[in-house]
């Protein structure tokens, strides 16, 4: 009859709604760190957007390293593939070293280290090209990474402290200069070594030049010494094949 078959039909919608219940957990029974707006250290979806927006960065960095070649920059499948191996590279270290993550910058210091690698004459050596550049990344780095920790700017291992040395240096090997700069000119030393410490001088020259610097700054320990306050403790031979590369080969 009508009747029965809307009992049955009732019944029926009653037993799926308890179902859905039952699969459904309620507000309260959800833990603080597995909800997606929690703020807390060991939320994994907090940990999940915060690698998001540094990933994001990166590839947005990427994409700009050095557009005026073809090696780095372009749509062809090989500048593609080192954009990836830059990514790679950069993620990972941001992930192995969350008290440093990622700072704007570091792909421009990661991007010499690959491209000697990666045009090495032995095609061999330059299948590992990614990894040989996160190696020697890794390496650069450990000597003067506490100039990239925002927490540490102000302390004696920090960028202020690091420039303050750089002018020490400077007054000691070149006091004229010194004094045209910061007693003449009045020129606060971030405003020009900032970058320079940073970024190891890569855009104050263009890209076969900075190869050509960075292979003295870290290849010679003589050298290394008046330079360790930007570049950390020189390491012989961290660009070991950079002089049978210092002229950027034609572009692909």
């Amino acid at each position: 009859s009508e009747i029965t078959r809307k009992m049955y039909n009732s019944t029926i919608g009653d037993a799926d709604d308890a179902k859905r219940d039952r699969a459904l957990l309620s507000r309260s029974e959800i833990p603080h760190d597995e909800h997606p707006l929690s703020l807390g250290k060991t939320s994994v979806w907090n940990q999940f957007f915060q690698d998001t927006e540094i990933i994001d960065q990166i590839d947005r960095d990427v994409k700009r390293t050095h557009p005026d070649m073809h090696f780095f920059s372009g749509d062809s499948k090989f500048s593609k593939s080192n954009q990836e191996a830059l990514k790679n590279i950069l993620i990972i270290f941001a992930k192995l070293n969350p008290g440093v993550k990622y700072v704007q910058g570091m792909n421009e210091l990661l991007a010499p280290l690959y491209y000697v690698f990666k045009n090495d004459p032995d095609e061999e050596n330059a299948t590992f090209a990614e990894a040989d550049a996160f190696f020697c990344f890794v390496e650069l780095l450990s000597g003067f990474r506490d100039n990239f920790v925002q927490q540490l700017d102000n302390s004696v291992v920090g960028i202020r402290s690091t420039i303050t040395k750089l002018s020490q240096l400077l007054r000691k090997h070149d006091e004229e200069l010194w004094r045209h700069l910061e007693i003449t000119s009045k020129i606060n030393p971030q405003f020009y070594a900032f970058r320079w410490i940073t970024l190891l001088l890569t855009q104050e020259f263009n890209f076969a030049d900075s190869l050509h610097i960075w292979d003295t700054l870290l290849g010679d320990p003589e050298v290394g010494k008046l330079t360790q306050c930007s570049a950390g403790d020189a390491s012989p031979g961290m660009l070991c094949n950079a002089n049978s590369h210092s002229q950027a080969p034609p572009s692909r």
